[in-house]
C-alpha cells in the first residue's frame, strides 16, 4: 500500500513508540506457568501493591499473573483453562508469533542452559553460536517458544 502525503500526517514516526510495555500470553495451567516463569526463568512476580490497579481483581481471582524483567517489561499470563493444546508440530503451533527472547549476560549463559536441562524444559534447538551471540530455544508449558540469548564475549 502506497502512502500519500496526507496519510503520512497521521503516521507515527520513529521514536514515538518508546518501548514494549507488556506481553500477554494465554496459558492453560496457571500454576505450571507461574512456576516456569517465576522459579525456572527467575522473573519477579508482581504481588500486593506491585500489581497494576487495573489487574488487581483478576490477579486476586487467580485469572492473571504478572511478571517483570529487570528492564521493566511486564509479562502477563492470562489463565485460559479451555485453551486448546498447540499443534503437535511446534513449527505450526503459533502462526503469528515466532518466539520471545530474553537477554542474559554472556557469563551466565551456560548456567541458564544447565537450569533448563535440570528442569527438563523441552529444548527446540541450541545452544547456537552466531556472530550476534549465543542462544538456546525452548518451550514454555503451553508450547510457546522462548529464547535465552547473550551478546558475544568481547
Amino acid at each position: 500500500m502506497l502512502s500519500s502525503p496526507d496519510s503520512l500526517k497521521c503516521a507515527l514516526v520513529p521514536g514515538n513508540l518508546r518501548r514494549v510495555h507488556h506481553i500477554a500470553l494465554n496459558v492453560r495451567d496457571m500454576e505450571a506457568s507461574r512456576h516456569f516463569y517465576g522459579n525456572i526463568l527467575g522473573l519477579h512476580e508482581l504481588k500486593g501493591e506491585e500489581v497494576p490497579k487495573t489487574l488487581v481483581e483478576l490477579v486476586t481471582a487467580g485469572k492473571v499473573a504478572n511478571f517483570v524483567t529487570l528492564d521493566g517489561t511486564v509479562i502477563d499470563l492470562f489463565w485460559e483453562p479451555e485453551l486448546a493444546p498447540p499443534d503437535s508440530d511446534p513449527k505450526r503451533a503459533f502462526t503469528r508469533a515466532n518466539h520471545l527472547a530474553f537477554d542474559i549476560a554472556p557469563e551466565l549463559f551456560e548456567q541458564a542452559v544447565e537450569v533448563l536441562k535440570t528442569h527438563q524444559v523441552p529444548i527446540d534447538h541450541g545452544p547456537v553460536t552466531r556472530p550476534t551471540g549465543r542462544g538456546i530455544y525452548f518451550y514454555d508449558p503451553d508450547g510457546f517458544m522462548i529464547e535465552i540469548r547473550c551478546d558475544p564475549i568481547e
